[in-house]
């Protein structure tokens, strides 16, 4: 509030100035020719104060820069009405107020003359809230989004082979009569590598600039949904067309409102089911431009085909690949190399992931996979090259046999769409279930590693100091996912362990018909459905299930039904994600939850969840629940989120992401046997009950980027088993609360990476005798040098900021 009356004040001060000196050229027309120059030299000055105002509270920065010039002006107010007041009396007195007039004058040309460094420091801050601005959006719509695949990838180090078909693409695609090309080679050929190398290139940075839009396309992506993503990157929230041809019209808008400045826009990865929206990107718009990557040949499009890599680059890259860098070479015979290097057939993803498999492994086991690779014949339907590299692939998944967890790992991934970024907490949730790996996910991790190791999945980290693996997620080339999904499809349905589902409109498989009522003995089912999905009567009857994935874009989503009585489903893992732009509305939810009495986990992503969630949530089993970018407002208001029975097995709770949670309810301070509770970029979160203290058995408290809260209760100090807090990015959290020395047996970390520079340390930490960790940046580190010198088991760590967006280029398009 200080700060808003602060910034009125201001510019209450530069208006009141305009005013004066207008009324004054009314009524001391002695003065009107200083007076005049002095209003223009105001209204010059005036637009860029106030922008320069703007921006500074918009980075929360003080407004230094310009308080001289604001005292200026409120002592010229003063002087301006003095000279409204001579009269014909006192006109002895104007030469010494013209004179302080002429100074004022001046003194306001001195700051003119300053306006180009004025527009200087506005057009930085310009930029760093355009930054800033990308951040929020980034946290504010997080992963689900839909912003991931919009995001320029990271430029690609030392990459073998494209040098020529770079410089072959920027002849082709720089031609005035070029407005759209078609990139187009087989799955795995480096398609998207070629195209991101295009976009990091030097010359076609210089001539786009910031007008760089890569788009990840997949099979069911609409006109609307491209559309409302370009708008949401662009600041706008949640945007709603009235169709295809609606979108199309705001997208013209949109790409007018950045001319003249040419635009390039990335569309990787478009199939024949996509392939209309390029009839809709034809505008009369100078310096536009568009490159397609494609398996597929337009004939209607000017095309530009990627051959597979020559003989030398694809030896090079194998090398790469399958011998370790400053060690010494295997003794492996160059016929056999070679041979296994033939059989990949110059596709880099063949390549890599093949060598990446035979890496550290015996002669052997090098001559048997080039004998296996030699007599493998198509595996799958379509063109000669499409079927050899899938023998390819597949003969490599073979080194995954001996670690039958680790392959299983590997085919699980498929049960996320394509292109998706596969939050790794969902996956341990998963595999602690179906293969009883440690709930902490320490070994699910350890195999998401070996994978990314064989070039099976790339795994992302964006934050690496936090506990537990909310900051990892996994992506999988589309190749290898439909790999997995045409493996999974050679056994009869009936005998399928894993069953992947992906619905388009209304086609719900038979077995899910609520008139045929057929059984699935699956332990694992994903189901994903399109756009266009409304169906309202599915059922499921699976006997054996035990992890389902549900996949949705729609903005209202009926759950199906399961069976109850002596055939319900045993299910254990509820995974519910949407992939709209903004939280839908889900049916039968109470429902569902009623008839599913062995459910442990439970995660939801970007749903409005319902008032009925905690009342009816009876579960003795349930022992997580995780809610990332969903609308809780309903759920957790005090009349409907009373939980109705207990929940004595409810150990842990992650809220992420969810932008209108504002203060976290009491009844889950009620949940006494709750060890987690992760709160995590909540920005409206302004305060935490002081019934958390009732959480007695709590052994991490995560409140990392709740930038909205304000301070952290004394009835912490309650926490006695307490071990880690995270209050990262918490910038309006200024000190610890004084009752934190009450935690000294247990409290072992404490991450404040991001705080303010300003925060307060208490003395009460010297009882903290089992902290052993301070994670923090350089700004705060010296607050904890005088407890260094006292407390000798702790130590701090000064972590520099990591702003890794990286992760969002990996996502579902």
């Amino acid at each position: 509030m200080a700060q808003v009356l602060q910034d009125a004040f201001i510019g209450a001060v530069m208006g009141e100035l305009l005013k004066a000196v207008l009324e004054a050229q009314r009524k001391a027309a002695a003065f009107r020719p200083t007076l005049q120059e002095l209003e223009s030299t105001l209204e010059k000055i005036k637009p860029i104060v106030a922008e320069i105002q703007e921006l500074s509270e918009e980075l929360n920065q003080d407004k230094g820069e310009i308080e001289p010039l604001v005292e200026e002006i409120r002592k010229g107010k003063d002087l301006v009405l003095k000279c409204s007041g001579i009269r014909w009396y006192t006109c002895w007195k104007k030469p010494s107020y013209k004179d302080k007039l002429d100074g004022l004058e001046r003194s306001l040309k001195s700051y003119l003359d300053l306006v180009l460094q004025l527009q200087m420091a506005r057009d930085i801050k310009k930029n760093l809230v355009e930054v800033k601005k990308v951040q929020v959006m980034v946290l504010d719509r997080g992963r689900r989004a839909g912003l991931e695949g919009y995001f320029l990838p990271e430029a690609i180090p030392n990459p073998v082979g494209f040098q020529v078909p770079l410089w072959e693409l920027k002849m082709e695609f720089f031609k005035d009569d070029t407005s759209l090309l078609v990139l187009s080679a087989p799955p795995g050929c480096g398609k998207t590598t070629l195209a991101t190398l295009f976009c990091h290139d030097k010359d076609v940075q210089e001539r786009f600039k910031d007008n760089i839009f890569f788009i990840r396309v997949s099979k069911k992506q609409t006109m609307e949904s491209v559309v409302q993503r370009m708008y949401m990157l662009k600041g706008h929230r949640d945007p709603v067309f009235q169709g295809e041809e609606d979108a199309h019209y705001h997208l013209e808008n949109l790409l007018k409102s950045m001319d003249p400045n040419p635009i390039l826009l990335v569309l990787d990865d478009v199939w024949p089911e996509t392939v209309y929206i390029l009839d809709k990107l034809k505008f009369n718009i100078p310096g536009f431009k568009v490159l397609v990557t494609s398996r597929s040949v337009y004939p209607k499009y000017k095309y530009q085909k990627l051959n597979p890599l020559n003989d030398k680059d694809s030896r090079t890259l194998f090398d790469n690949s399958a011998f370790l860098p400053d060690q010494p070479k295997p003794d492996i015979p160059e016929d056999v190399i070679n041979q296994i290097v033939k059989e990949c057939k110059g596709f880099p993803l063949a390549i890599t992931v093949v060598g990446r498999s035979l890496c550290g492994e015996p002669i052997e086991v090098w001559r048997t996979r080039a004998m296996a690779l030699a007599e493998a014949g198509p595996v799958m339907e379509g063109s000669e090259l499409y079927s050899e590299l899938y023998s390819c692939l597949e003969k490599s998944l073979d080194a995954l046999d001996k670690q039958p967890k680790v392959k299983q790992c590997f085919m699980d991934l498929a049960l996320f769409p394509e292109d998706d970024l596969i939050p790794a907490a969902a996956l341990i949730d998963m595999w602690s279930e179906l293969y009883k790996l440690d709930e902490d996910g320490l070994q699910a991790v350890a195999n998401l590693y070996q994978l990314s190791a064989r070039n099976l999945a790339d795994l992302v980290v964006t934050r690496t100091d936090a506990e537990g693996y909310n900051h990892h997620f996994v992506t999988q080339h589309d190749l290898l996912r439909e790999l997995i999904i045409y493996q999974s499809s050679l056994e009869f349905m009936e005998q399928r362990d894993r069953l992947i589902v992906e619905i388009f409109r209304n086609q719900v498989p038979d077995w899910c018909s609520e008139r045929k009522q057929l059984s699935i003995h699956c332990r694992i089912l994903s189901i994903s459905t399109d756009e266009k999905f409304s169906s309202s009567s599915w059922r499921i009857q699976a006997p054996e299930l035990q992890v389902m994935v549900l996949n949705f874009r729609t903005k209202t989503f009926t759950l199906p039904k399961f069976m109850t009585g002596p055939n319900e489903t045993p299910l254990e893992v509820l995974i519910l994600r949407n992939y709209g732009v903004s939280p839908a509305d889900v049916k039968n939810f109470p429902q569902l939850l009623s008839s599913l009495s062995t459910l442990k986990k439970i995660r939801l992503e970007q749903i409005s969840i319902p008032p009925s969630l905690f009342t009816t949530l009876h579960f003795q089993t349930l022992e997580k629940i995780t809610i990332v970018l969903c609308r809780v407002t309903l759920a957790f208001n005090p009349s409907s989120s009373r939980i109705s029975q207990p929940l004595p097995n409810l150990k842990e709770i992650n809220i992420d992401y969810c932008k209108d949670l504002v203060e976290l309810p009491i009844e889950i301070c009620k949940l006494t046997n709750l060890k987690k509770l992760r709160i995590t970029n909540c920005h409206n979160l302004a305060a935490l009950p002081d019934e958390i203290g009732s959480l007695k058995n709590l052994e991490e408290l995560t409140l990392s980027s709740c930038i909205g809260l304000s301070e952290l209760p004394e009835a912490i100090g309650y926490l006695e088993n307490l071990r880690s807090l995270d209050i990262s990015e918490c910038a309006d959290v200024r000190k610890l609360p004084e009752a934190i020395g009450e935690l000294g047996k247990n409290l072992r970390r404490i991450q404040m990476m991001g705080c303010s520079k300003n925060f307060w340390v208490p003395d009460s930490v010297l009882k903290l005798e089992s902290l052993e960790e301070v994670g923090c940046d350089e700004d705060t580190a010296p607050l904890w040098e005088p407890f260094v010198q006292v407390m000798k088991r702790l130590k701090v760590k000064v972590r520099k900021e990591e702003i890794n967006l990286n992760w969002l280029h990996g996502g579902r398009f």
